[in-house]
């Protein structure tokens, strides 16, 4: 292929990304954590379509619908590599969007208005972009015409919002041979670091913390309002417990990629210093809250019960916890840590496990690794590359799960930092350059040429 050729075709999967990440904030798969919300089969027959489009002299491709509910569609596209040696490659999109605060927002959140270089929607960010930018560079793949040495595969994950029971945790344990969890990818990576001494650092997201929700119930004297006197009050003993556990710090992490991850700033000494033993991150700026939770054990109290009538001392009152441990944290270690803050309430608490997942992480090493790191150089030349480990959820821990590894792969311009991206996560006005959408959809059809040897 010439440099027009190259070119062109490099626009094309642009312009394709453009129109399929606005068709698909249209749909507005909005998932509330029912099971009947979300309706992620509007988004599954819009990429079917897309898919369709390619024409009749294209490579076969292998289309695999999975719905565990009504309405709840995941959707597979597979393209058969030639050698069943080649290290394979499986992209994670997911198609489902958070809810709206209509009255927040100043344009329409399911418009996909595209103004001032800008894209504006629900989901536009979160992760659409990515998601429409992967079917873009399967499909270029496809309408080749020329077979990849490994099997490439896009799956249009419904429920990634929900933590996946509906989507890629389904297709782990319902439809686990459906297609390959060896190499994934999925969001979100590719923003810049603001390197004190002006320099560039591009992250990728190499891991991701784990969930070990907890609820604390605590239990008192029922009996009327009008006379509390000598009472043992549920109400006041759960709000020492609240004030005992939001006063825990847990200890920084010593592990990477946390030591990588500050001194790829280039602070001074003293700085840098107070950030690995985590005394201090307002050097980090916009950054602090994020690397905060990046370097620690997180509990975050944010559910709190007690009582119905006012007139009616509660006999029972709860807490209920967002806790979220780094790699190698296991609930045992949580449960340790809640007693140990108790101290003589320890034995007053019920301590009840709600969602509980491990932490995961894939290595800065191997095949897939390597091809991010390339992919990052053909773009941003000479750019060291800087792990991360994210602090919610996505996908991919589902492959690392399953013995793959994953990483958070899309490329942004330079001005865009991880926090400026951050900071678009589930927000008002949520929107993404339109810099980025073609940037992201020219990296994934970079790497997945180079990986799979399409």
């Amino acid at each position: 292929m010439d440099s027009r050729s190259a070119s062109d075709a490099r626009s094309s999967v642009a312009s394709a990304t453009i129109t399929l990440l606005k068709d698909l904030i249209r749909n507005a798969c909005v998932n509330d954590l029912t099971p009947d919300s979300g309706q992620e089969v509007r988004s599954a027959n819009t990429l079917e379509a897309f898919f369709a489009e390619v024409g009749d002299t294209a490579l076969p491709v292998k289309v695999q619908r999975f719905e565990p509910h009504p309405g709840r569609v995941s959707v597979a596209f597979t393209i058969e590599g030639t050698d069943p040696d080649a290290e394979p490659l499986t992209l994670l999109g997911h198609t489902d969007v958070v809810p709206v605060d209509e009255a927040k927002w100043t344009r329409g959140p399911f418009g996909a208005e595209e103004d001032g270089g800008r894209i504006y929607g629900r989901g536009a960010t979160d992760m659409l972009y990515i998601t429409a930018a992967m079917a873009a560079a399967v499909r270029d793949v496809a309408a080749s015409g020329v077979a990849p040495r490994g099997t490439l595969t896009f799956v249009g994950c419904a429920d990634e919002e929900a933590r996946g029971g509906l989507g890629a945790g389904w297709l782990a344990e319902h439809a686990p041979d459906a297609f390959s969890w060896k190499n994934c990818l999925s969001e979100e990576g590719g923003s810049h670091l603001p390197v004190t001494d002006g320099s560039d650092a591009l992250i990728v997201v190499i891991g991701e913390k784990g969930a070990g929700q907890r609820r604390l119930t605590v239990h008192g004297d029922a009996g009327h309002g009008s006379a509390p006197h000598g009472r043992n009050l549920a109400v006041a003993k759960i709000a020492e417990v609240a004030r005992r556990i939001a006063a825990i710090e847990p200890n920084v992490s010593r592990d990477e990629p946390w030591p990588g991850y500050v001194r790829a700033f280039k602070f001074d000494p003293v700085t840098e210093q107070s950030l690995l033993d985590g005394s201090s991150y307002d050097a980090l700026g916009p950054l602090k809250r994020y690397s905060h939770a990046m370097s620690h054990l997180t509990i975050a109290p944010t559910v709190l019960r007690a009582g119905q009538a006012i007139n009616v001392l509660p006999s029972t009152a709860w807490l209920e916890m967002d806790c979220r441990p780094l790699p190698g944290q296991t609930q045992a270690d949580i449960d340790a840590l809640l007693r140990e803050a108790l101290g003589d309430l320890a034995d007053e608490v019920e301590i009840t496990h709600l969602i509980t997942e491990d932490a995961t992480v894939s290595p800065t090493s191997g095949p897939l690794y390597e091809a991010i790191v390339a992919t990052f150089n053909e773009f941003f030349p000479g750019v060291p590359v800087v792990p991360t480990l994210a602090a919610g959820g996505s996908d991919l821990r589902f492959g690392r799960r399953k013995g793959g590894v994953g990483y958070g792969f899309a490329l942004h311009g330079r001005n865009q930092t991880l926090g400026s991206v951050l900071d678009l996560l589930h927000t008002h006005d949520e929107y993404v350059e339109v810099e980025d959408v073609k940037l992201t959809a020219h990296a994934y059809r970079a790497l997945v040429r180079r990986f799979v040897g399409a």
